[in-house]
């Protein structure tokens, strides 16, 4: 089972998370491409030390909003939104590339991750932008998301993702962040619910019902109080159930 996380997300003096400590725990690194979050001296940084670590790097694409986090919708043209992952994706490669790697997947970021999962035209210039770029890239969401069947049907390798730490409806989608309990902060639920995504078993969703994810990769936020913490416990018990943790595809 691959853990990733979204790293590079400070600006300047600001910082985010703690990158390097969950650099010691996650096998693929979600870096931020400059435009939600992170610049060119944050990047460098990051792509370097994930080298180090053997962390695989991945671009995290997103509108370019710096004050709303990228988590606001933005009524982007497609044929601009298409140049602006394209632009991302290079710049994050341009600094893999320097510590000795590449970009190995992309995933998009928050309001563009969403709207992705029914915005067709906006999903297929995300699509066309990883498609234009490199064709080989295989590309992370949620199961079911149009942005994951428009990139099927363009031939990307896709990989479904789970979330470690938010809480999940009936339907197998999100709950809203703007909804209480949307996030779950116990590192020890969060842990079992993991367990049981990587070897087949059920969780609870939001109805108290039971729901089966099968992901290829599982997101450890880094962004919440705790968050070193619970990966550690995260990766701790998959490993005590007998799961492999390593980078999806390898």
């Amino acid at each position: 089972m691959d853990l990733n996380a979204d790293l590079g997300e400070g600006f300047g003096s600001w910082t985010m998370g703690d990158d390097f400590a969950l650099l010691e725990v996650i096998t693929s690194a979600n870096i931020a491409c400059g435009f939600h979050a992170g610049d060119p001296s944050i990047m460098r940084r990051v792509t370097a030390h994930a080298v180090e670590r053997g962390v695989a790097i991945g671009a995290h694409v997103g509108y370019d909003d710096k004050p709303g986090f990228g988590r606001r919708f933005l009524d982007v043209e497609p044929a601009v939104l298409r140049d602006e992952v394209v632009y991302q994706i290079g710049a994050l490669d341009a600094f893999a590339r320097i510590a000795g790697d590449r970009v190995r997947y992309v995933k998009p970021h928050g309001a563009l991750y969403n709207t992705i999962g029914t915005h067709e035209e906006q999903a297929a210039a995300v699509v066309g932008a990883i498609v234009d770029y490199d064709p080989s890239l295989p590309v992370l969401g949620l199961p079911g998301s149009a942005w994951l069947r428009l990139a099927a049907e363009a031939g990307l390798p896709i990989v479904h993702e789970a979330f470690a730490d938010r809480a999940y409806t009936s339907e197998g989608t999100l709950v809203s962040r703007r909804e209480a309990g949307s996030v779950l902060h116990d590192g020890a639920e969060i842990a079992a619910r993991c367990t049981a995504m990587a070897t087949g078993g059920a969780i609870e969703d939001s109805s108290g019902g039971l729901l089966q994810l099968t992901p290829g990769s599982i997101c450890v936020h880094g962004d919440t109080p705790g968050a070193v913490d619970i990966a550690q416990q995260v990766r701790k018990a998959l490993e005590g159930a007998g799961v492999t943790v390593s980078p999806f595809g390898h």
